[in-house]
C-alpha cells in the first residue's frame, strides 16, 4: 500500500483534481507561515548572524535533490582554481549527531551526513556541520583562519544567517510548469522567490529555458540566470579512484545500478545514455543508510557518489561510482570574485 508521503510526491509530478483541491488550502497557509518567518528576519524582529567573511549560499525551492550538491562541489573547486580559499558549511541533512563537528579523517556519514562527507572527500576544502550555520562557520573559522569565502550548502531558507550572495538552483525541465508550495506542490516558497536572489542556475537548462525563465519568473536585471549542465567524468572504483571502468568492460557481465538520492531516475538515465548496459536498477529512500545487503545481485553495481560514501572502507570490489561535474559559466565567478573577494 502506498504512503502518503508517496501518494503526495505522486501528485507533484501528475497532478489529481481531488488532491489539488484537498492540498490547496494547507498550501495557502504553508505559504503565508514561509512569507511571515522570512519577514521577521527582514524587519529585524528575528536575529540575523553575520560571519567574518563573505557567504555565499547556495539553495534550492525544491524539496528534493535538483544537482544542487554538484554544483556546490563544482564552484569551491572553481574558485580554488582562481587562488580563492574556500570553505563550506551545511546542516548535514540525516545525520544522527546534533554536535556542531568539523570534517576529518574518519567522520562517518551518519555523524556528518552523505552530503557534506561527499562534498569534503571531493573537494578538499574544509566543511563543517551544524544545525546552526553560523556556529559551523564560526568553527570552521576558528580551525581554517585563512579562509576567505564560505560556501553553505542548502541554506536559503536559513534566514539566522547573513549572506553576501543568494544562488538557486532550479530545473529546468520545471520552467513554465504549474507548481505549488507544499504540500500542493514540490517548493519550499513560492516561485516569486526568485526575483530577489543574486543568480538562478537552470539545471540542465539551455538558453531557451534561460529566456523563459527570465520572462515567465519576471526576474530584474540584477538576477543574473544561466544554464548549468551536469556531466558525468568517469566510472572509478570504490576506494580506488585511481582505477576506471568503461562500458565495454562489462562484456559478458551483469550490471546493476542503486541509487539513494532525491531523483534517481535521472542517475540511471545518465547511466544508460552512457552505455551501460543496466539490468537491475535499485531505488533507495533518500540519504538512506546503505549496507552492502542492499546491493542488487551483480557482477558490476553502480552508484552515486553520494551514496558511495556510505559504503567506503567496506571489500566491495565490484561496486563503482560515477563522478560528475556541474559546468558553471565563467561569468558566475567573476560576480562571485568581484562581490566577496
Amino acid at each position: 500500500m502506498l504512503s502518503v508521503r508517496t501518494c503526495i510526491e505522486a501528485h507533484w509530478q501528475h497532478p489529481k483534481w481531488w488532491l489539488t483541491i484537498g492540498l490547496w488550502p494547507l498550501s495557502r497557509l504553508f505559504q503565508t507561515i514561509s512569507a511571515l518567518r522570512r519577514g521577521w528576519y527582514r524587519w529585524g524582529w528575528q536575529k540575523t548572524q553575520r560571519l567574518p567573511c563573505p557567504v555565499v549560499v547556495v539553495g534550492n525551492l525544491h524539496v528534493g535533490g535538483v544537482g544542487k550538491t554538484p554544483l556546490v562541489a563544482s564552484l569551491a573547486e572553481a574558485l580554488r582554481t582562481r587562488g580563492i580559499l574556500v570553505g563550506i558549511i551545511s546542516r548535514g541533512y540525516g545525520r544522527q549527531s546534533h554536535d556542531t563537528l568539523l570534517l576529518k579523517e574518519g567522520s562517518r556519514p551518519e555523524e556528518v551526513g552523505d552530503e557534506p562527507l561527499m562534498l569534503w572527500r571531493q573537494t578538499g576544502v574544509p566543511v563543517a556541520v551544524g544545525r546552526k550555520r553560523y556556529d559551523a562557520g564560526m568553527l570552521l573559522l576558528q580551525a581554517h583562519p585563512e579562509i576567505q569565502l564560505i560556501i553553505c550548502d542548502d541554506g536559503l531558507q536559513h534566514y539566522a544567517l547573513a549572506r553576501e550572495m543568494e544562488l538557486v538552483v532550479f530545473p529546468a525541465a520545471d520552467v513554465g510548469r504549474a507548481i505549488d508550495v507544499l504540500p500542493n506542490g514540490p517548493l519550499r516558497e513560492p516561485l516569486v522567490r526568485l526575483a530577489g536572489v543574486d543568480a538562478l542556475l537552470l539545471s540542465q537548462g539551455n538558453d531557451d529555458a534561460v529566456a523563459r525563465a527570465r520572462q515567465l519568473f519576471r526576474l530584474p536585471e540584477t538576477v543574473y540566470c544561466a544554464a548549468t549542465q551536469i556531466q558525468p567524468e568517469v566510472v572509478y572504483a570504490l576506494n580506488a579512484p585511481k582505477r576506471v571502468l568503461c562500458p565495454k568492460d562489462c562484456e559478458g557481465q551483469t550490471v546493476a545500478a542503486v541509487a539513494g538520492i532525491g531523483r534517481p531516475d535521472r542517475f540511471f538515465n545518465t547511466l544508460r545514455s552512457l552505455g551501460w548496459p543496466l539490468g537491475e536498477t535499485k531505488v533507495l529512500p533518500d540519504h538512506a543508510q546503505i549496507q552492502a545487503a542492499d546491493l542488487p545481485a551483480a557482477d558490476v553495481v553502480l552508484v552515486t557518489e553520494k551514496d558511495a560514501v556510505k559504503l567506503a572502507g567496506q571489500d566491495l570490489p565490484h561496486v563503482w561510482v560515477l563522478k560528475i561535474m556541474v559546468s558553471l559559466p565563467p561569468i558566475l565567478l567573476d560576480k562571485i570574485e568581484q562581490r566577496c573577494c
